[in-house]
C-alpha cells in the first residue's frame, strides 16, 4: 500500500468513526464529549490515539509554543511533529 493509499484508508476509518458517534449521540453535546467518544471508538479499531497535543511552530529553525494544540492525533500520522 503507497503512502497516499494508507492516508486515504485512515482518512475513511476515521470519518466512519465521526459518524458513528455522531448518529449515537445526535447533535449539541459538548466538543470534549465527541472528543472522547470519537478517541474511545478509534481505540476499539486498533488505532492509537492522542488528545490535545501541543503543536509547537517552527520559526527561523527555532521551535516555539504558541500554544496551538492537535485536537487529536491519530496513528502519529502528522507532518508537523
Amino acid at each position: 500500500m503507497t503512502a497516499n493509499e494508507e492516508v486515504n484508508a485512515l482518512t475513511e476509518a476515521i470519518i466512519g468513526a465521526a459518524i458513528r458517534v455522531h448518529r449515537a449521540l445526535g447533535p449539541g453535546m459538548l466538543e470534549s464529549t465527541y472528543e472522547v467518544c470519537l478517541t474511545h471508538e478509534l481505540s476499539q479499531a486498533g488505532h492509537t490515539v492522542e488528545r490535545q497535543v501541543d503543536l509547537p511552530v517552527q520559526y527561523h529553525g527555532v521551535k516555539l509554543d504558541c500554544g496551538y494544540r492537535l485536537d487529536m492525533l491519530v496513528d502519529d500520522r502528522s507532518s508537523w511533529r
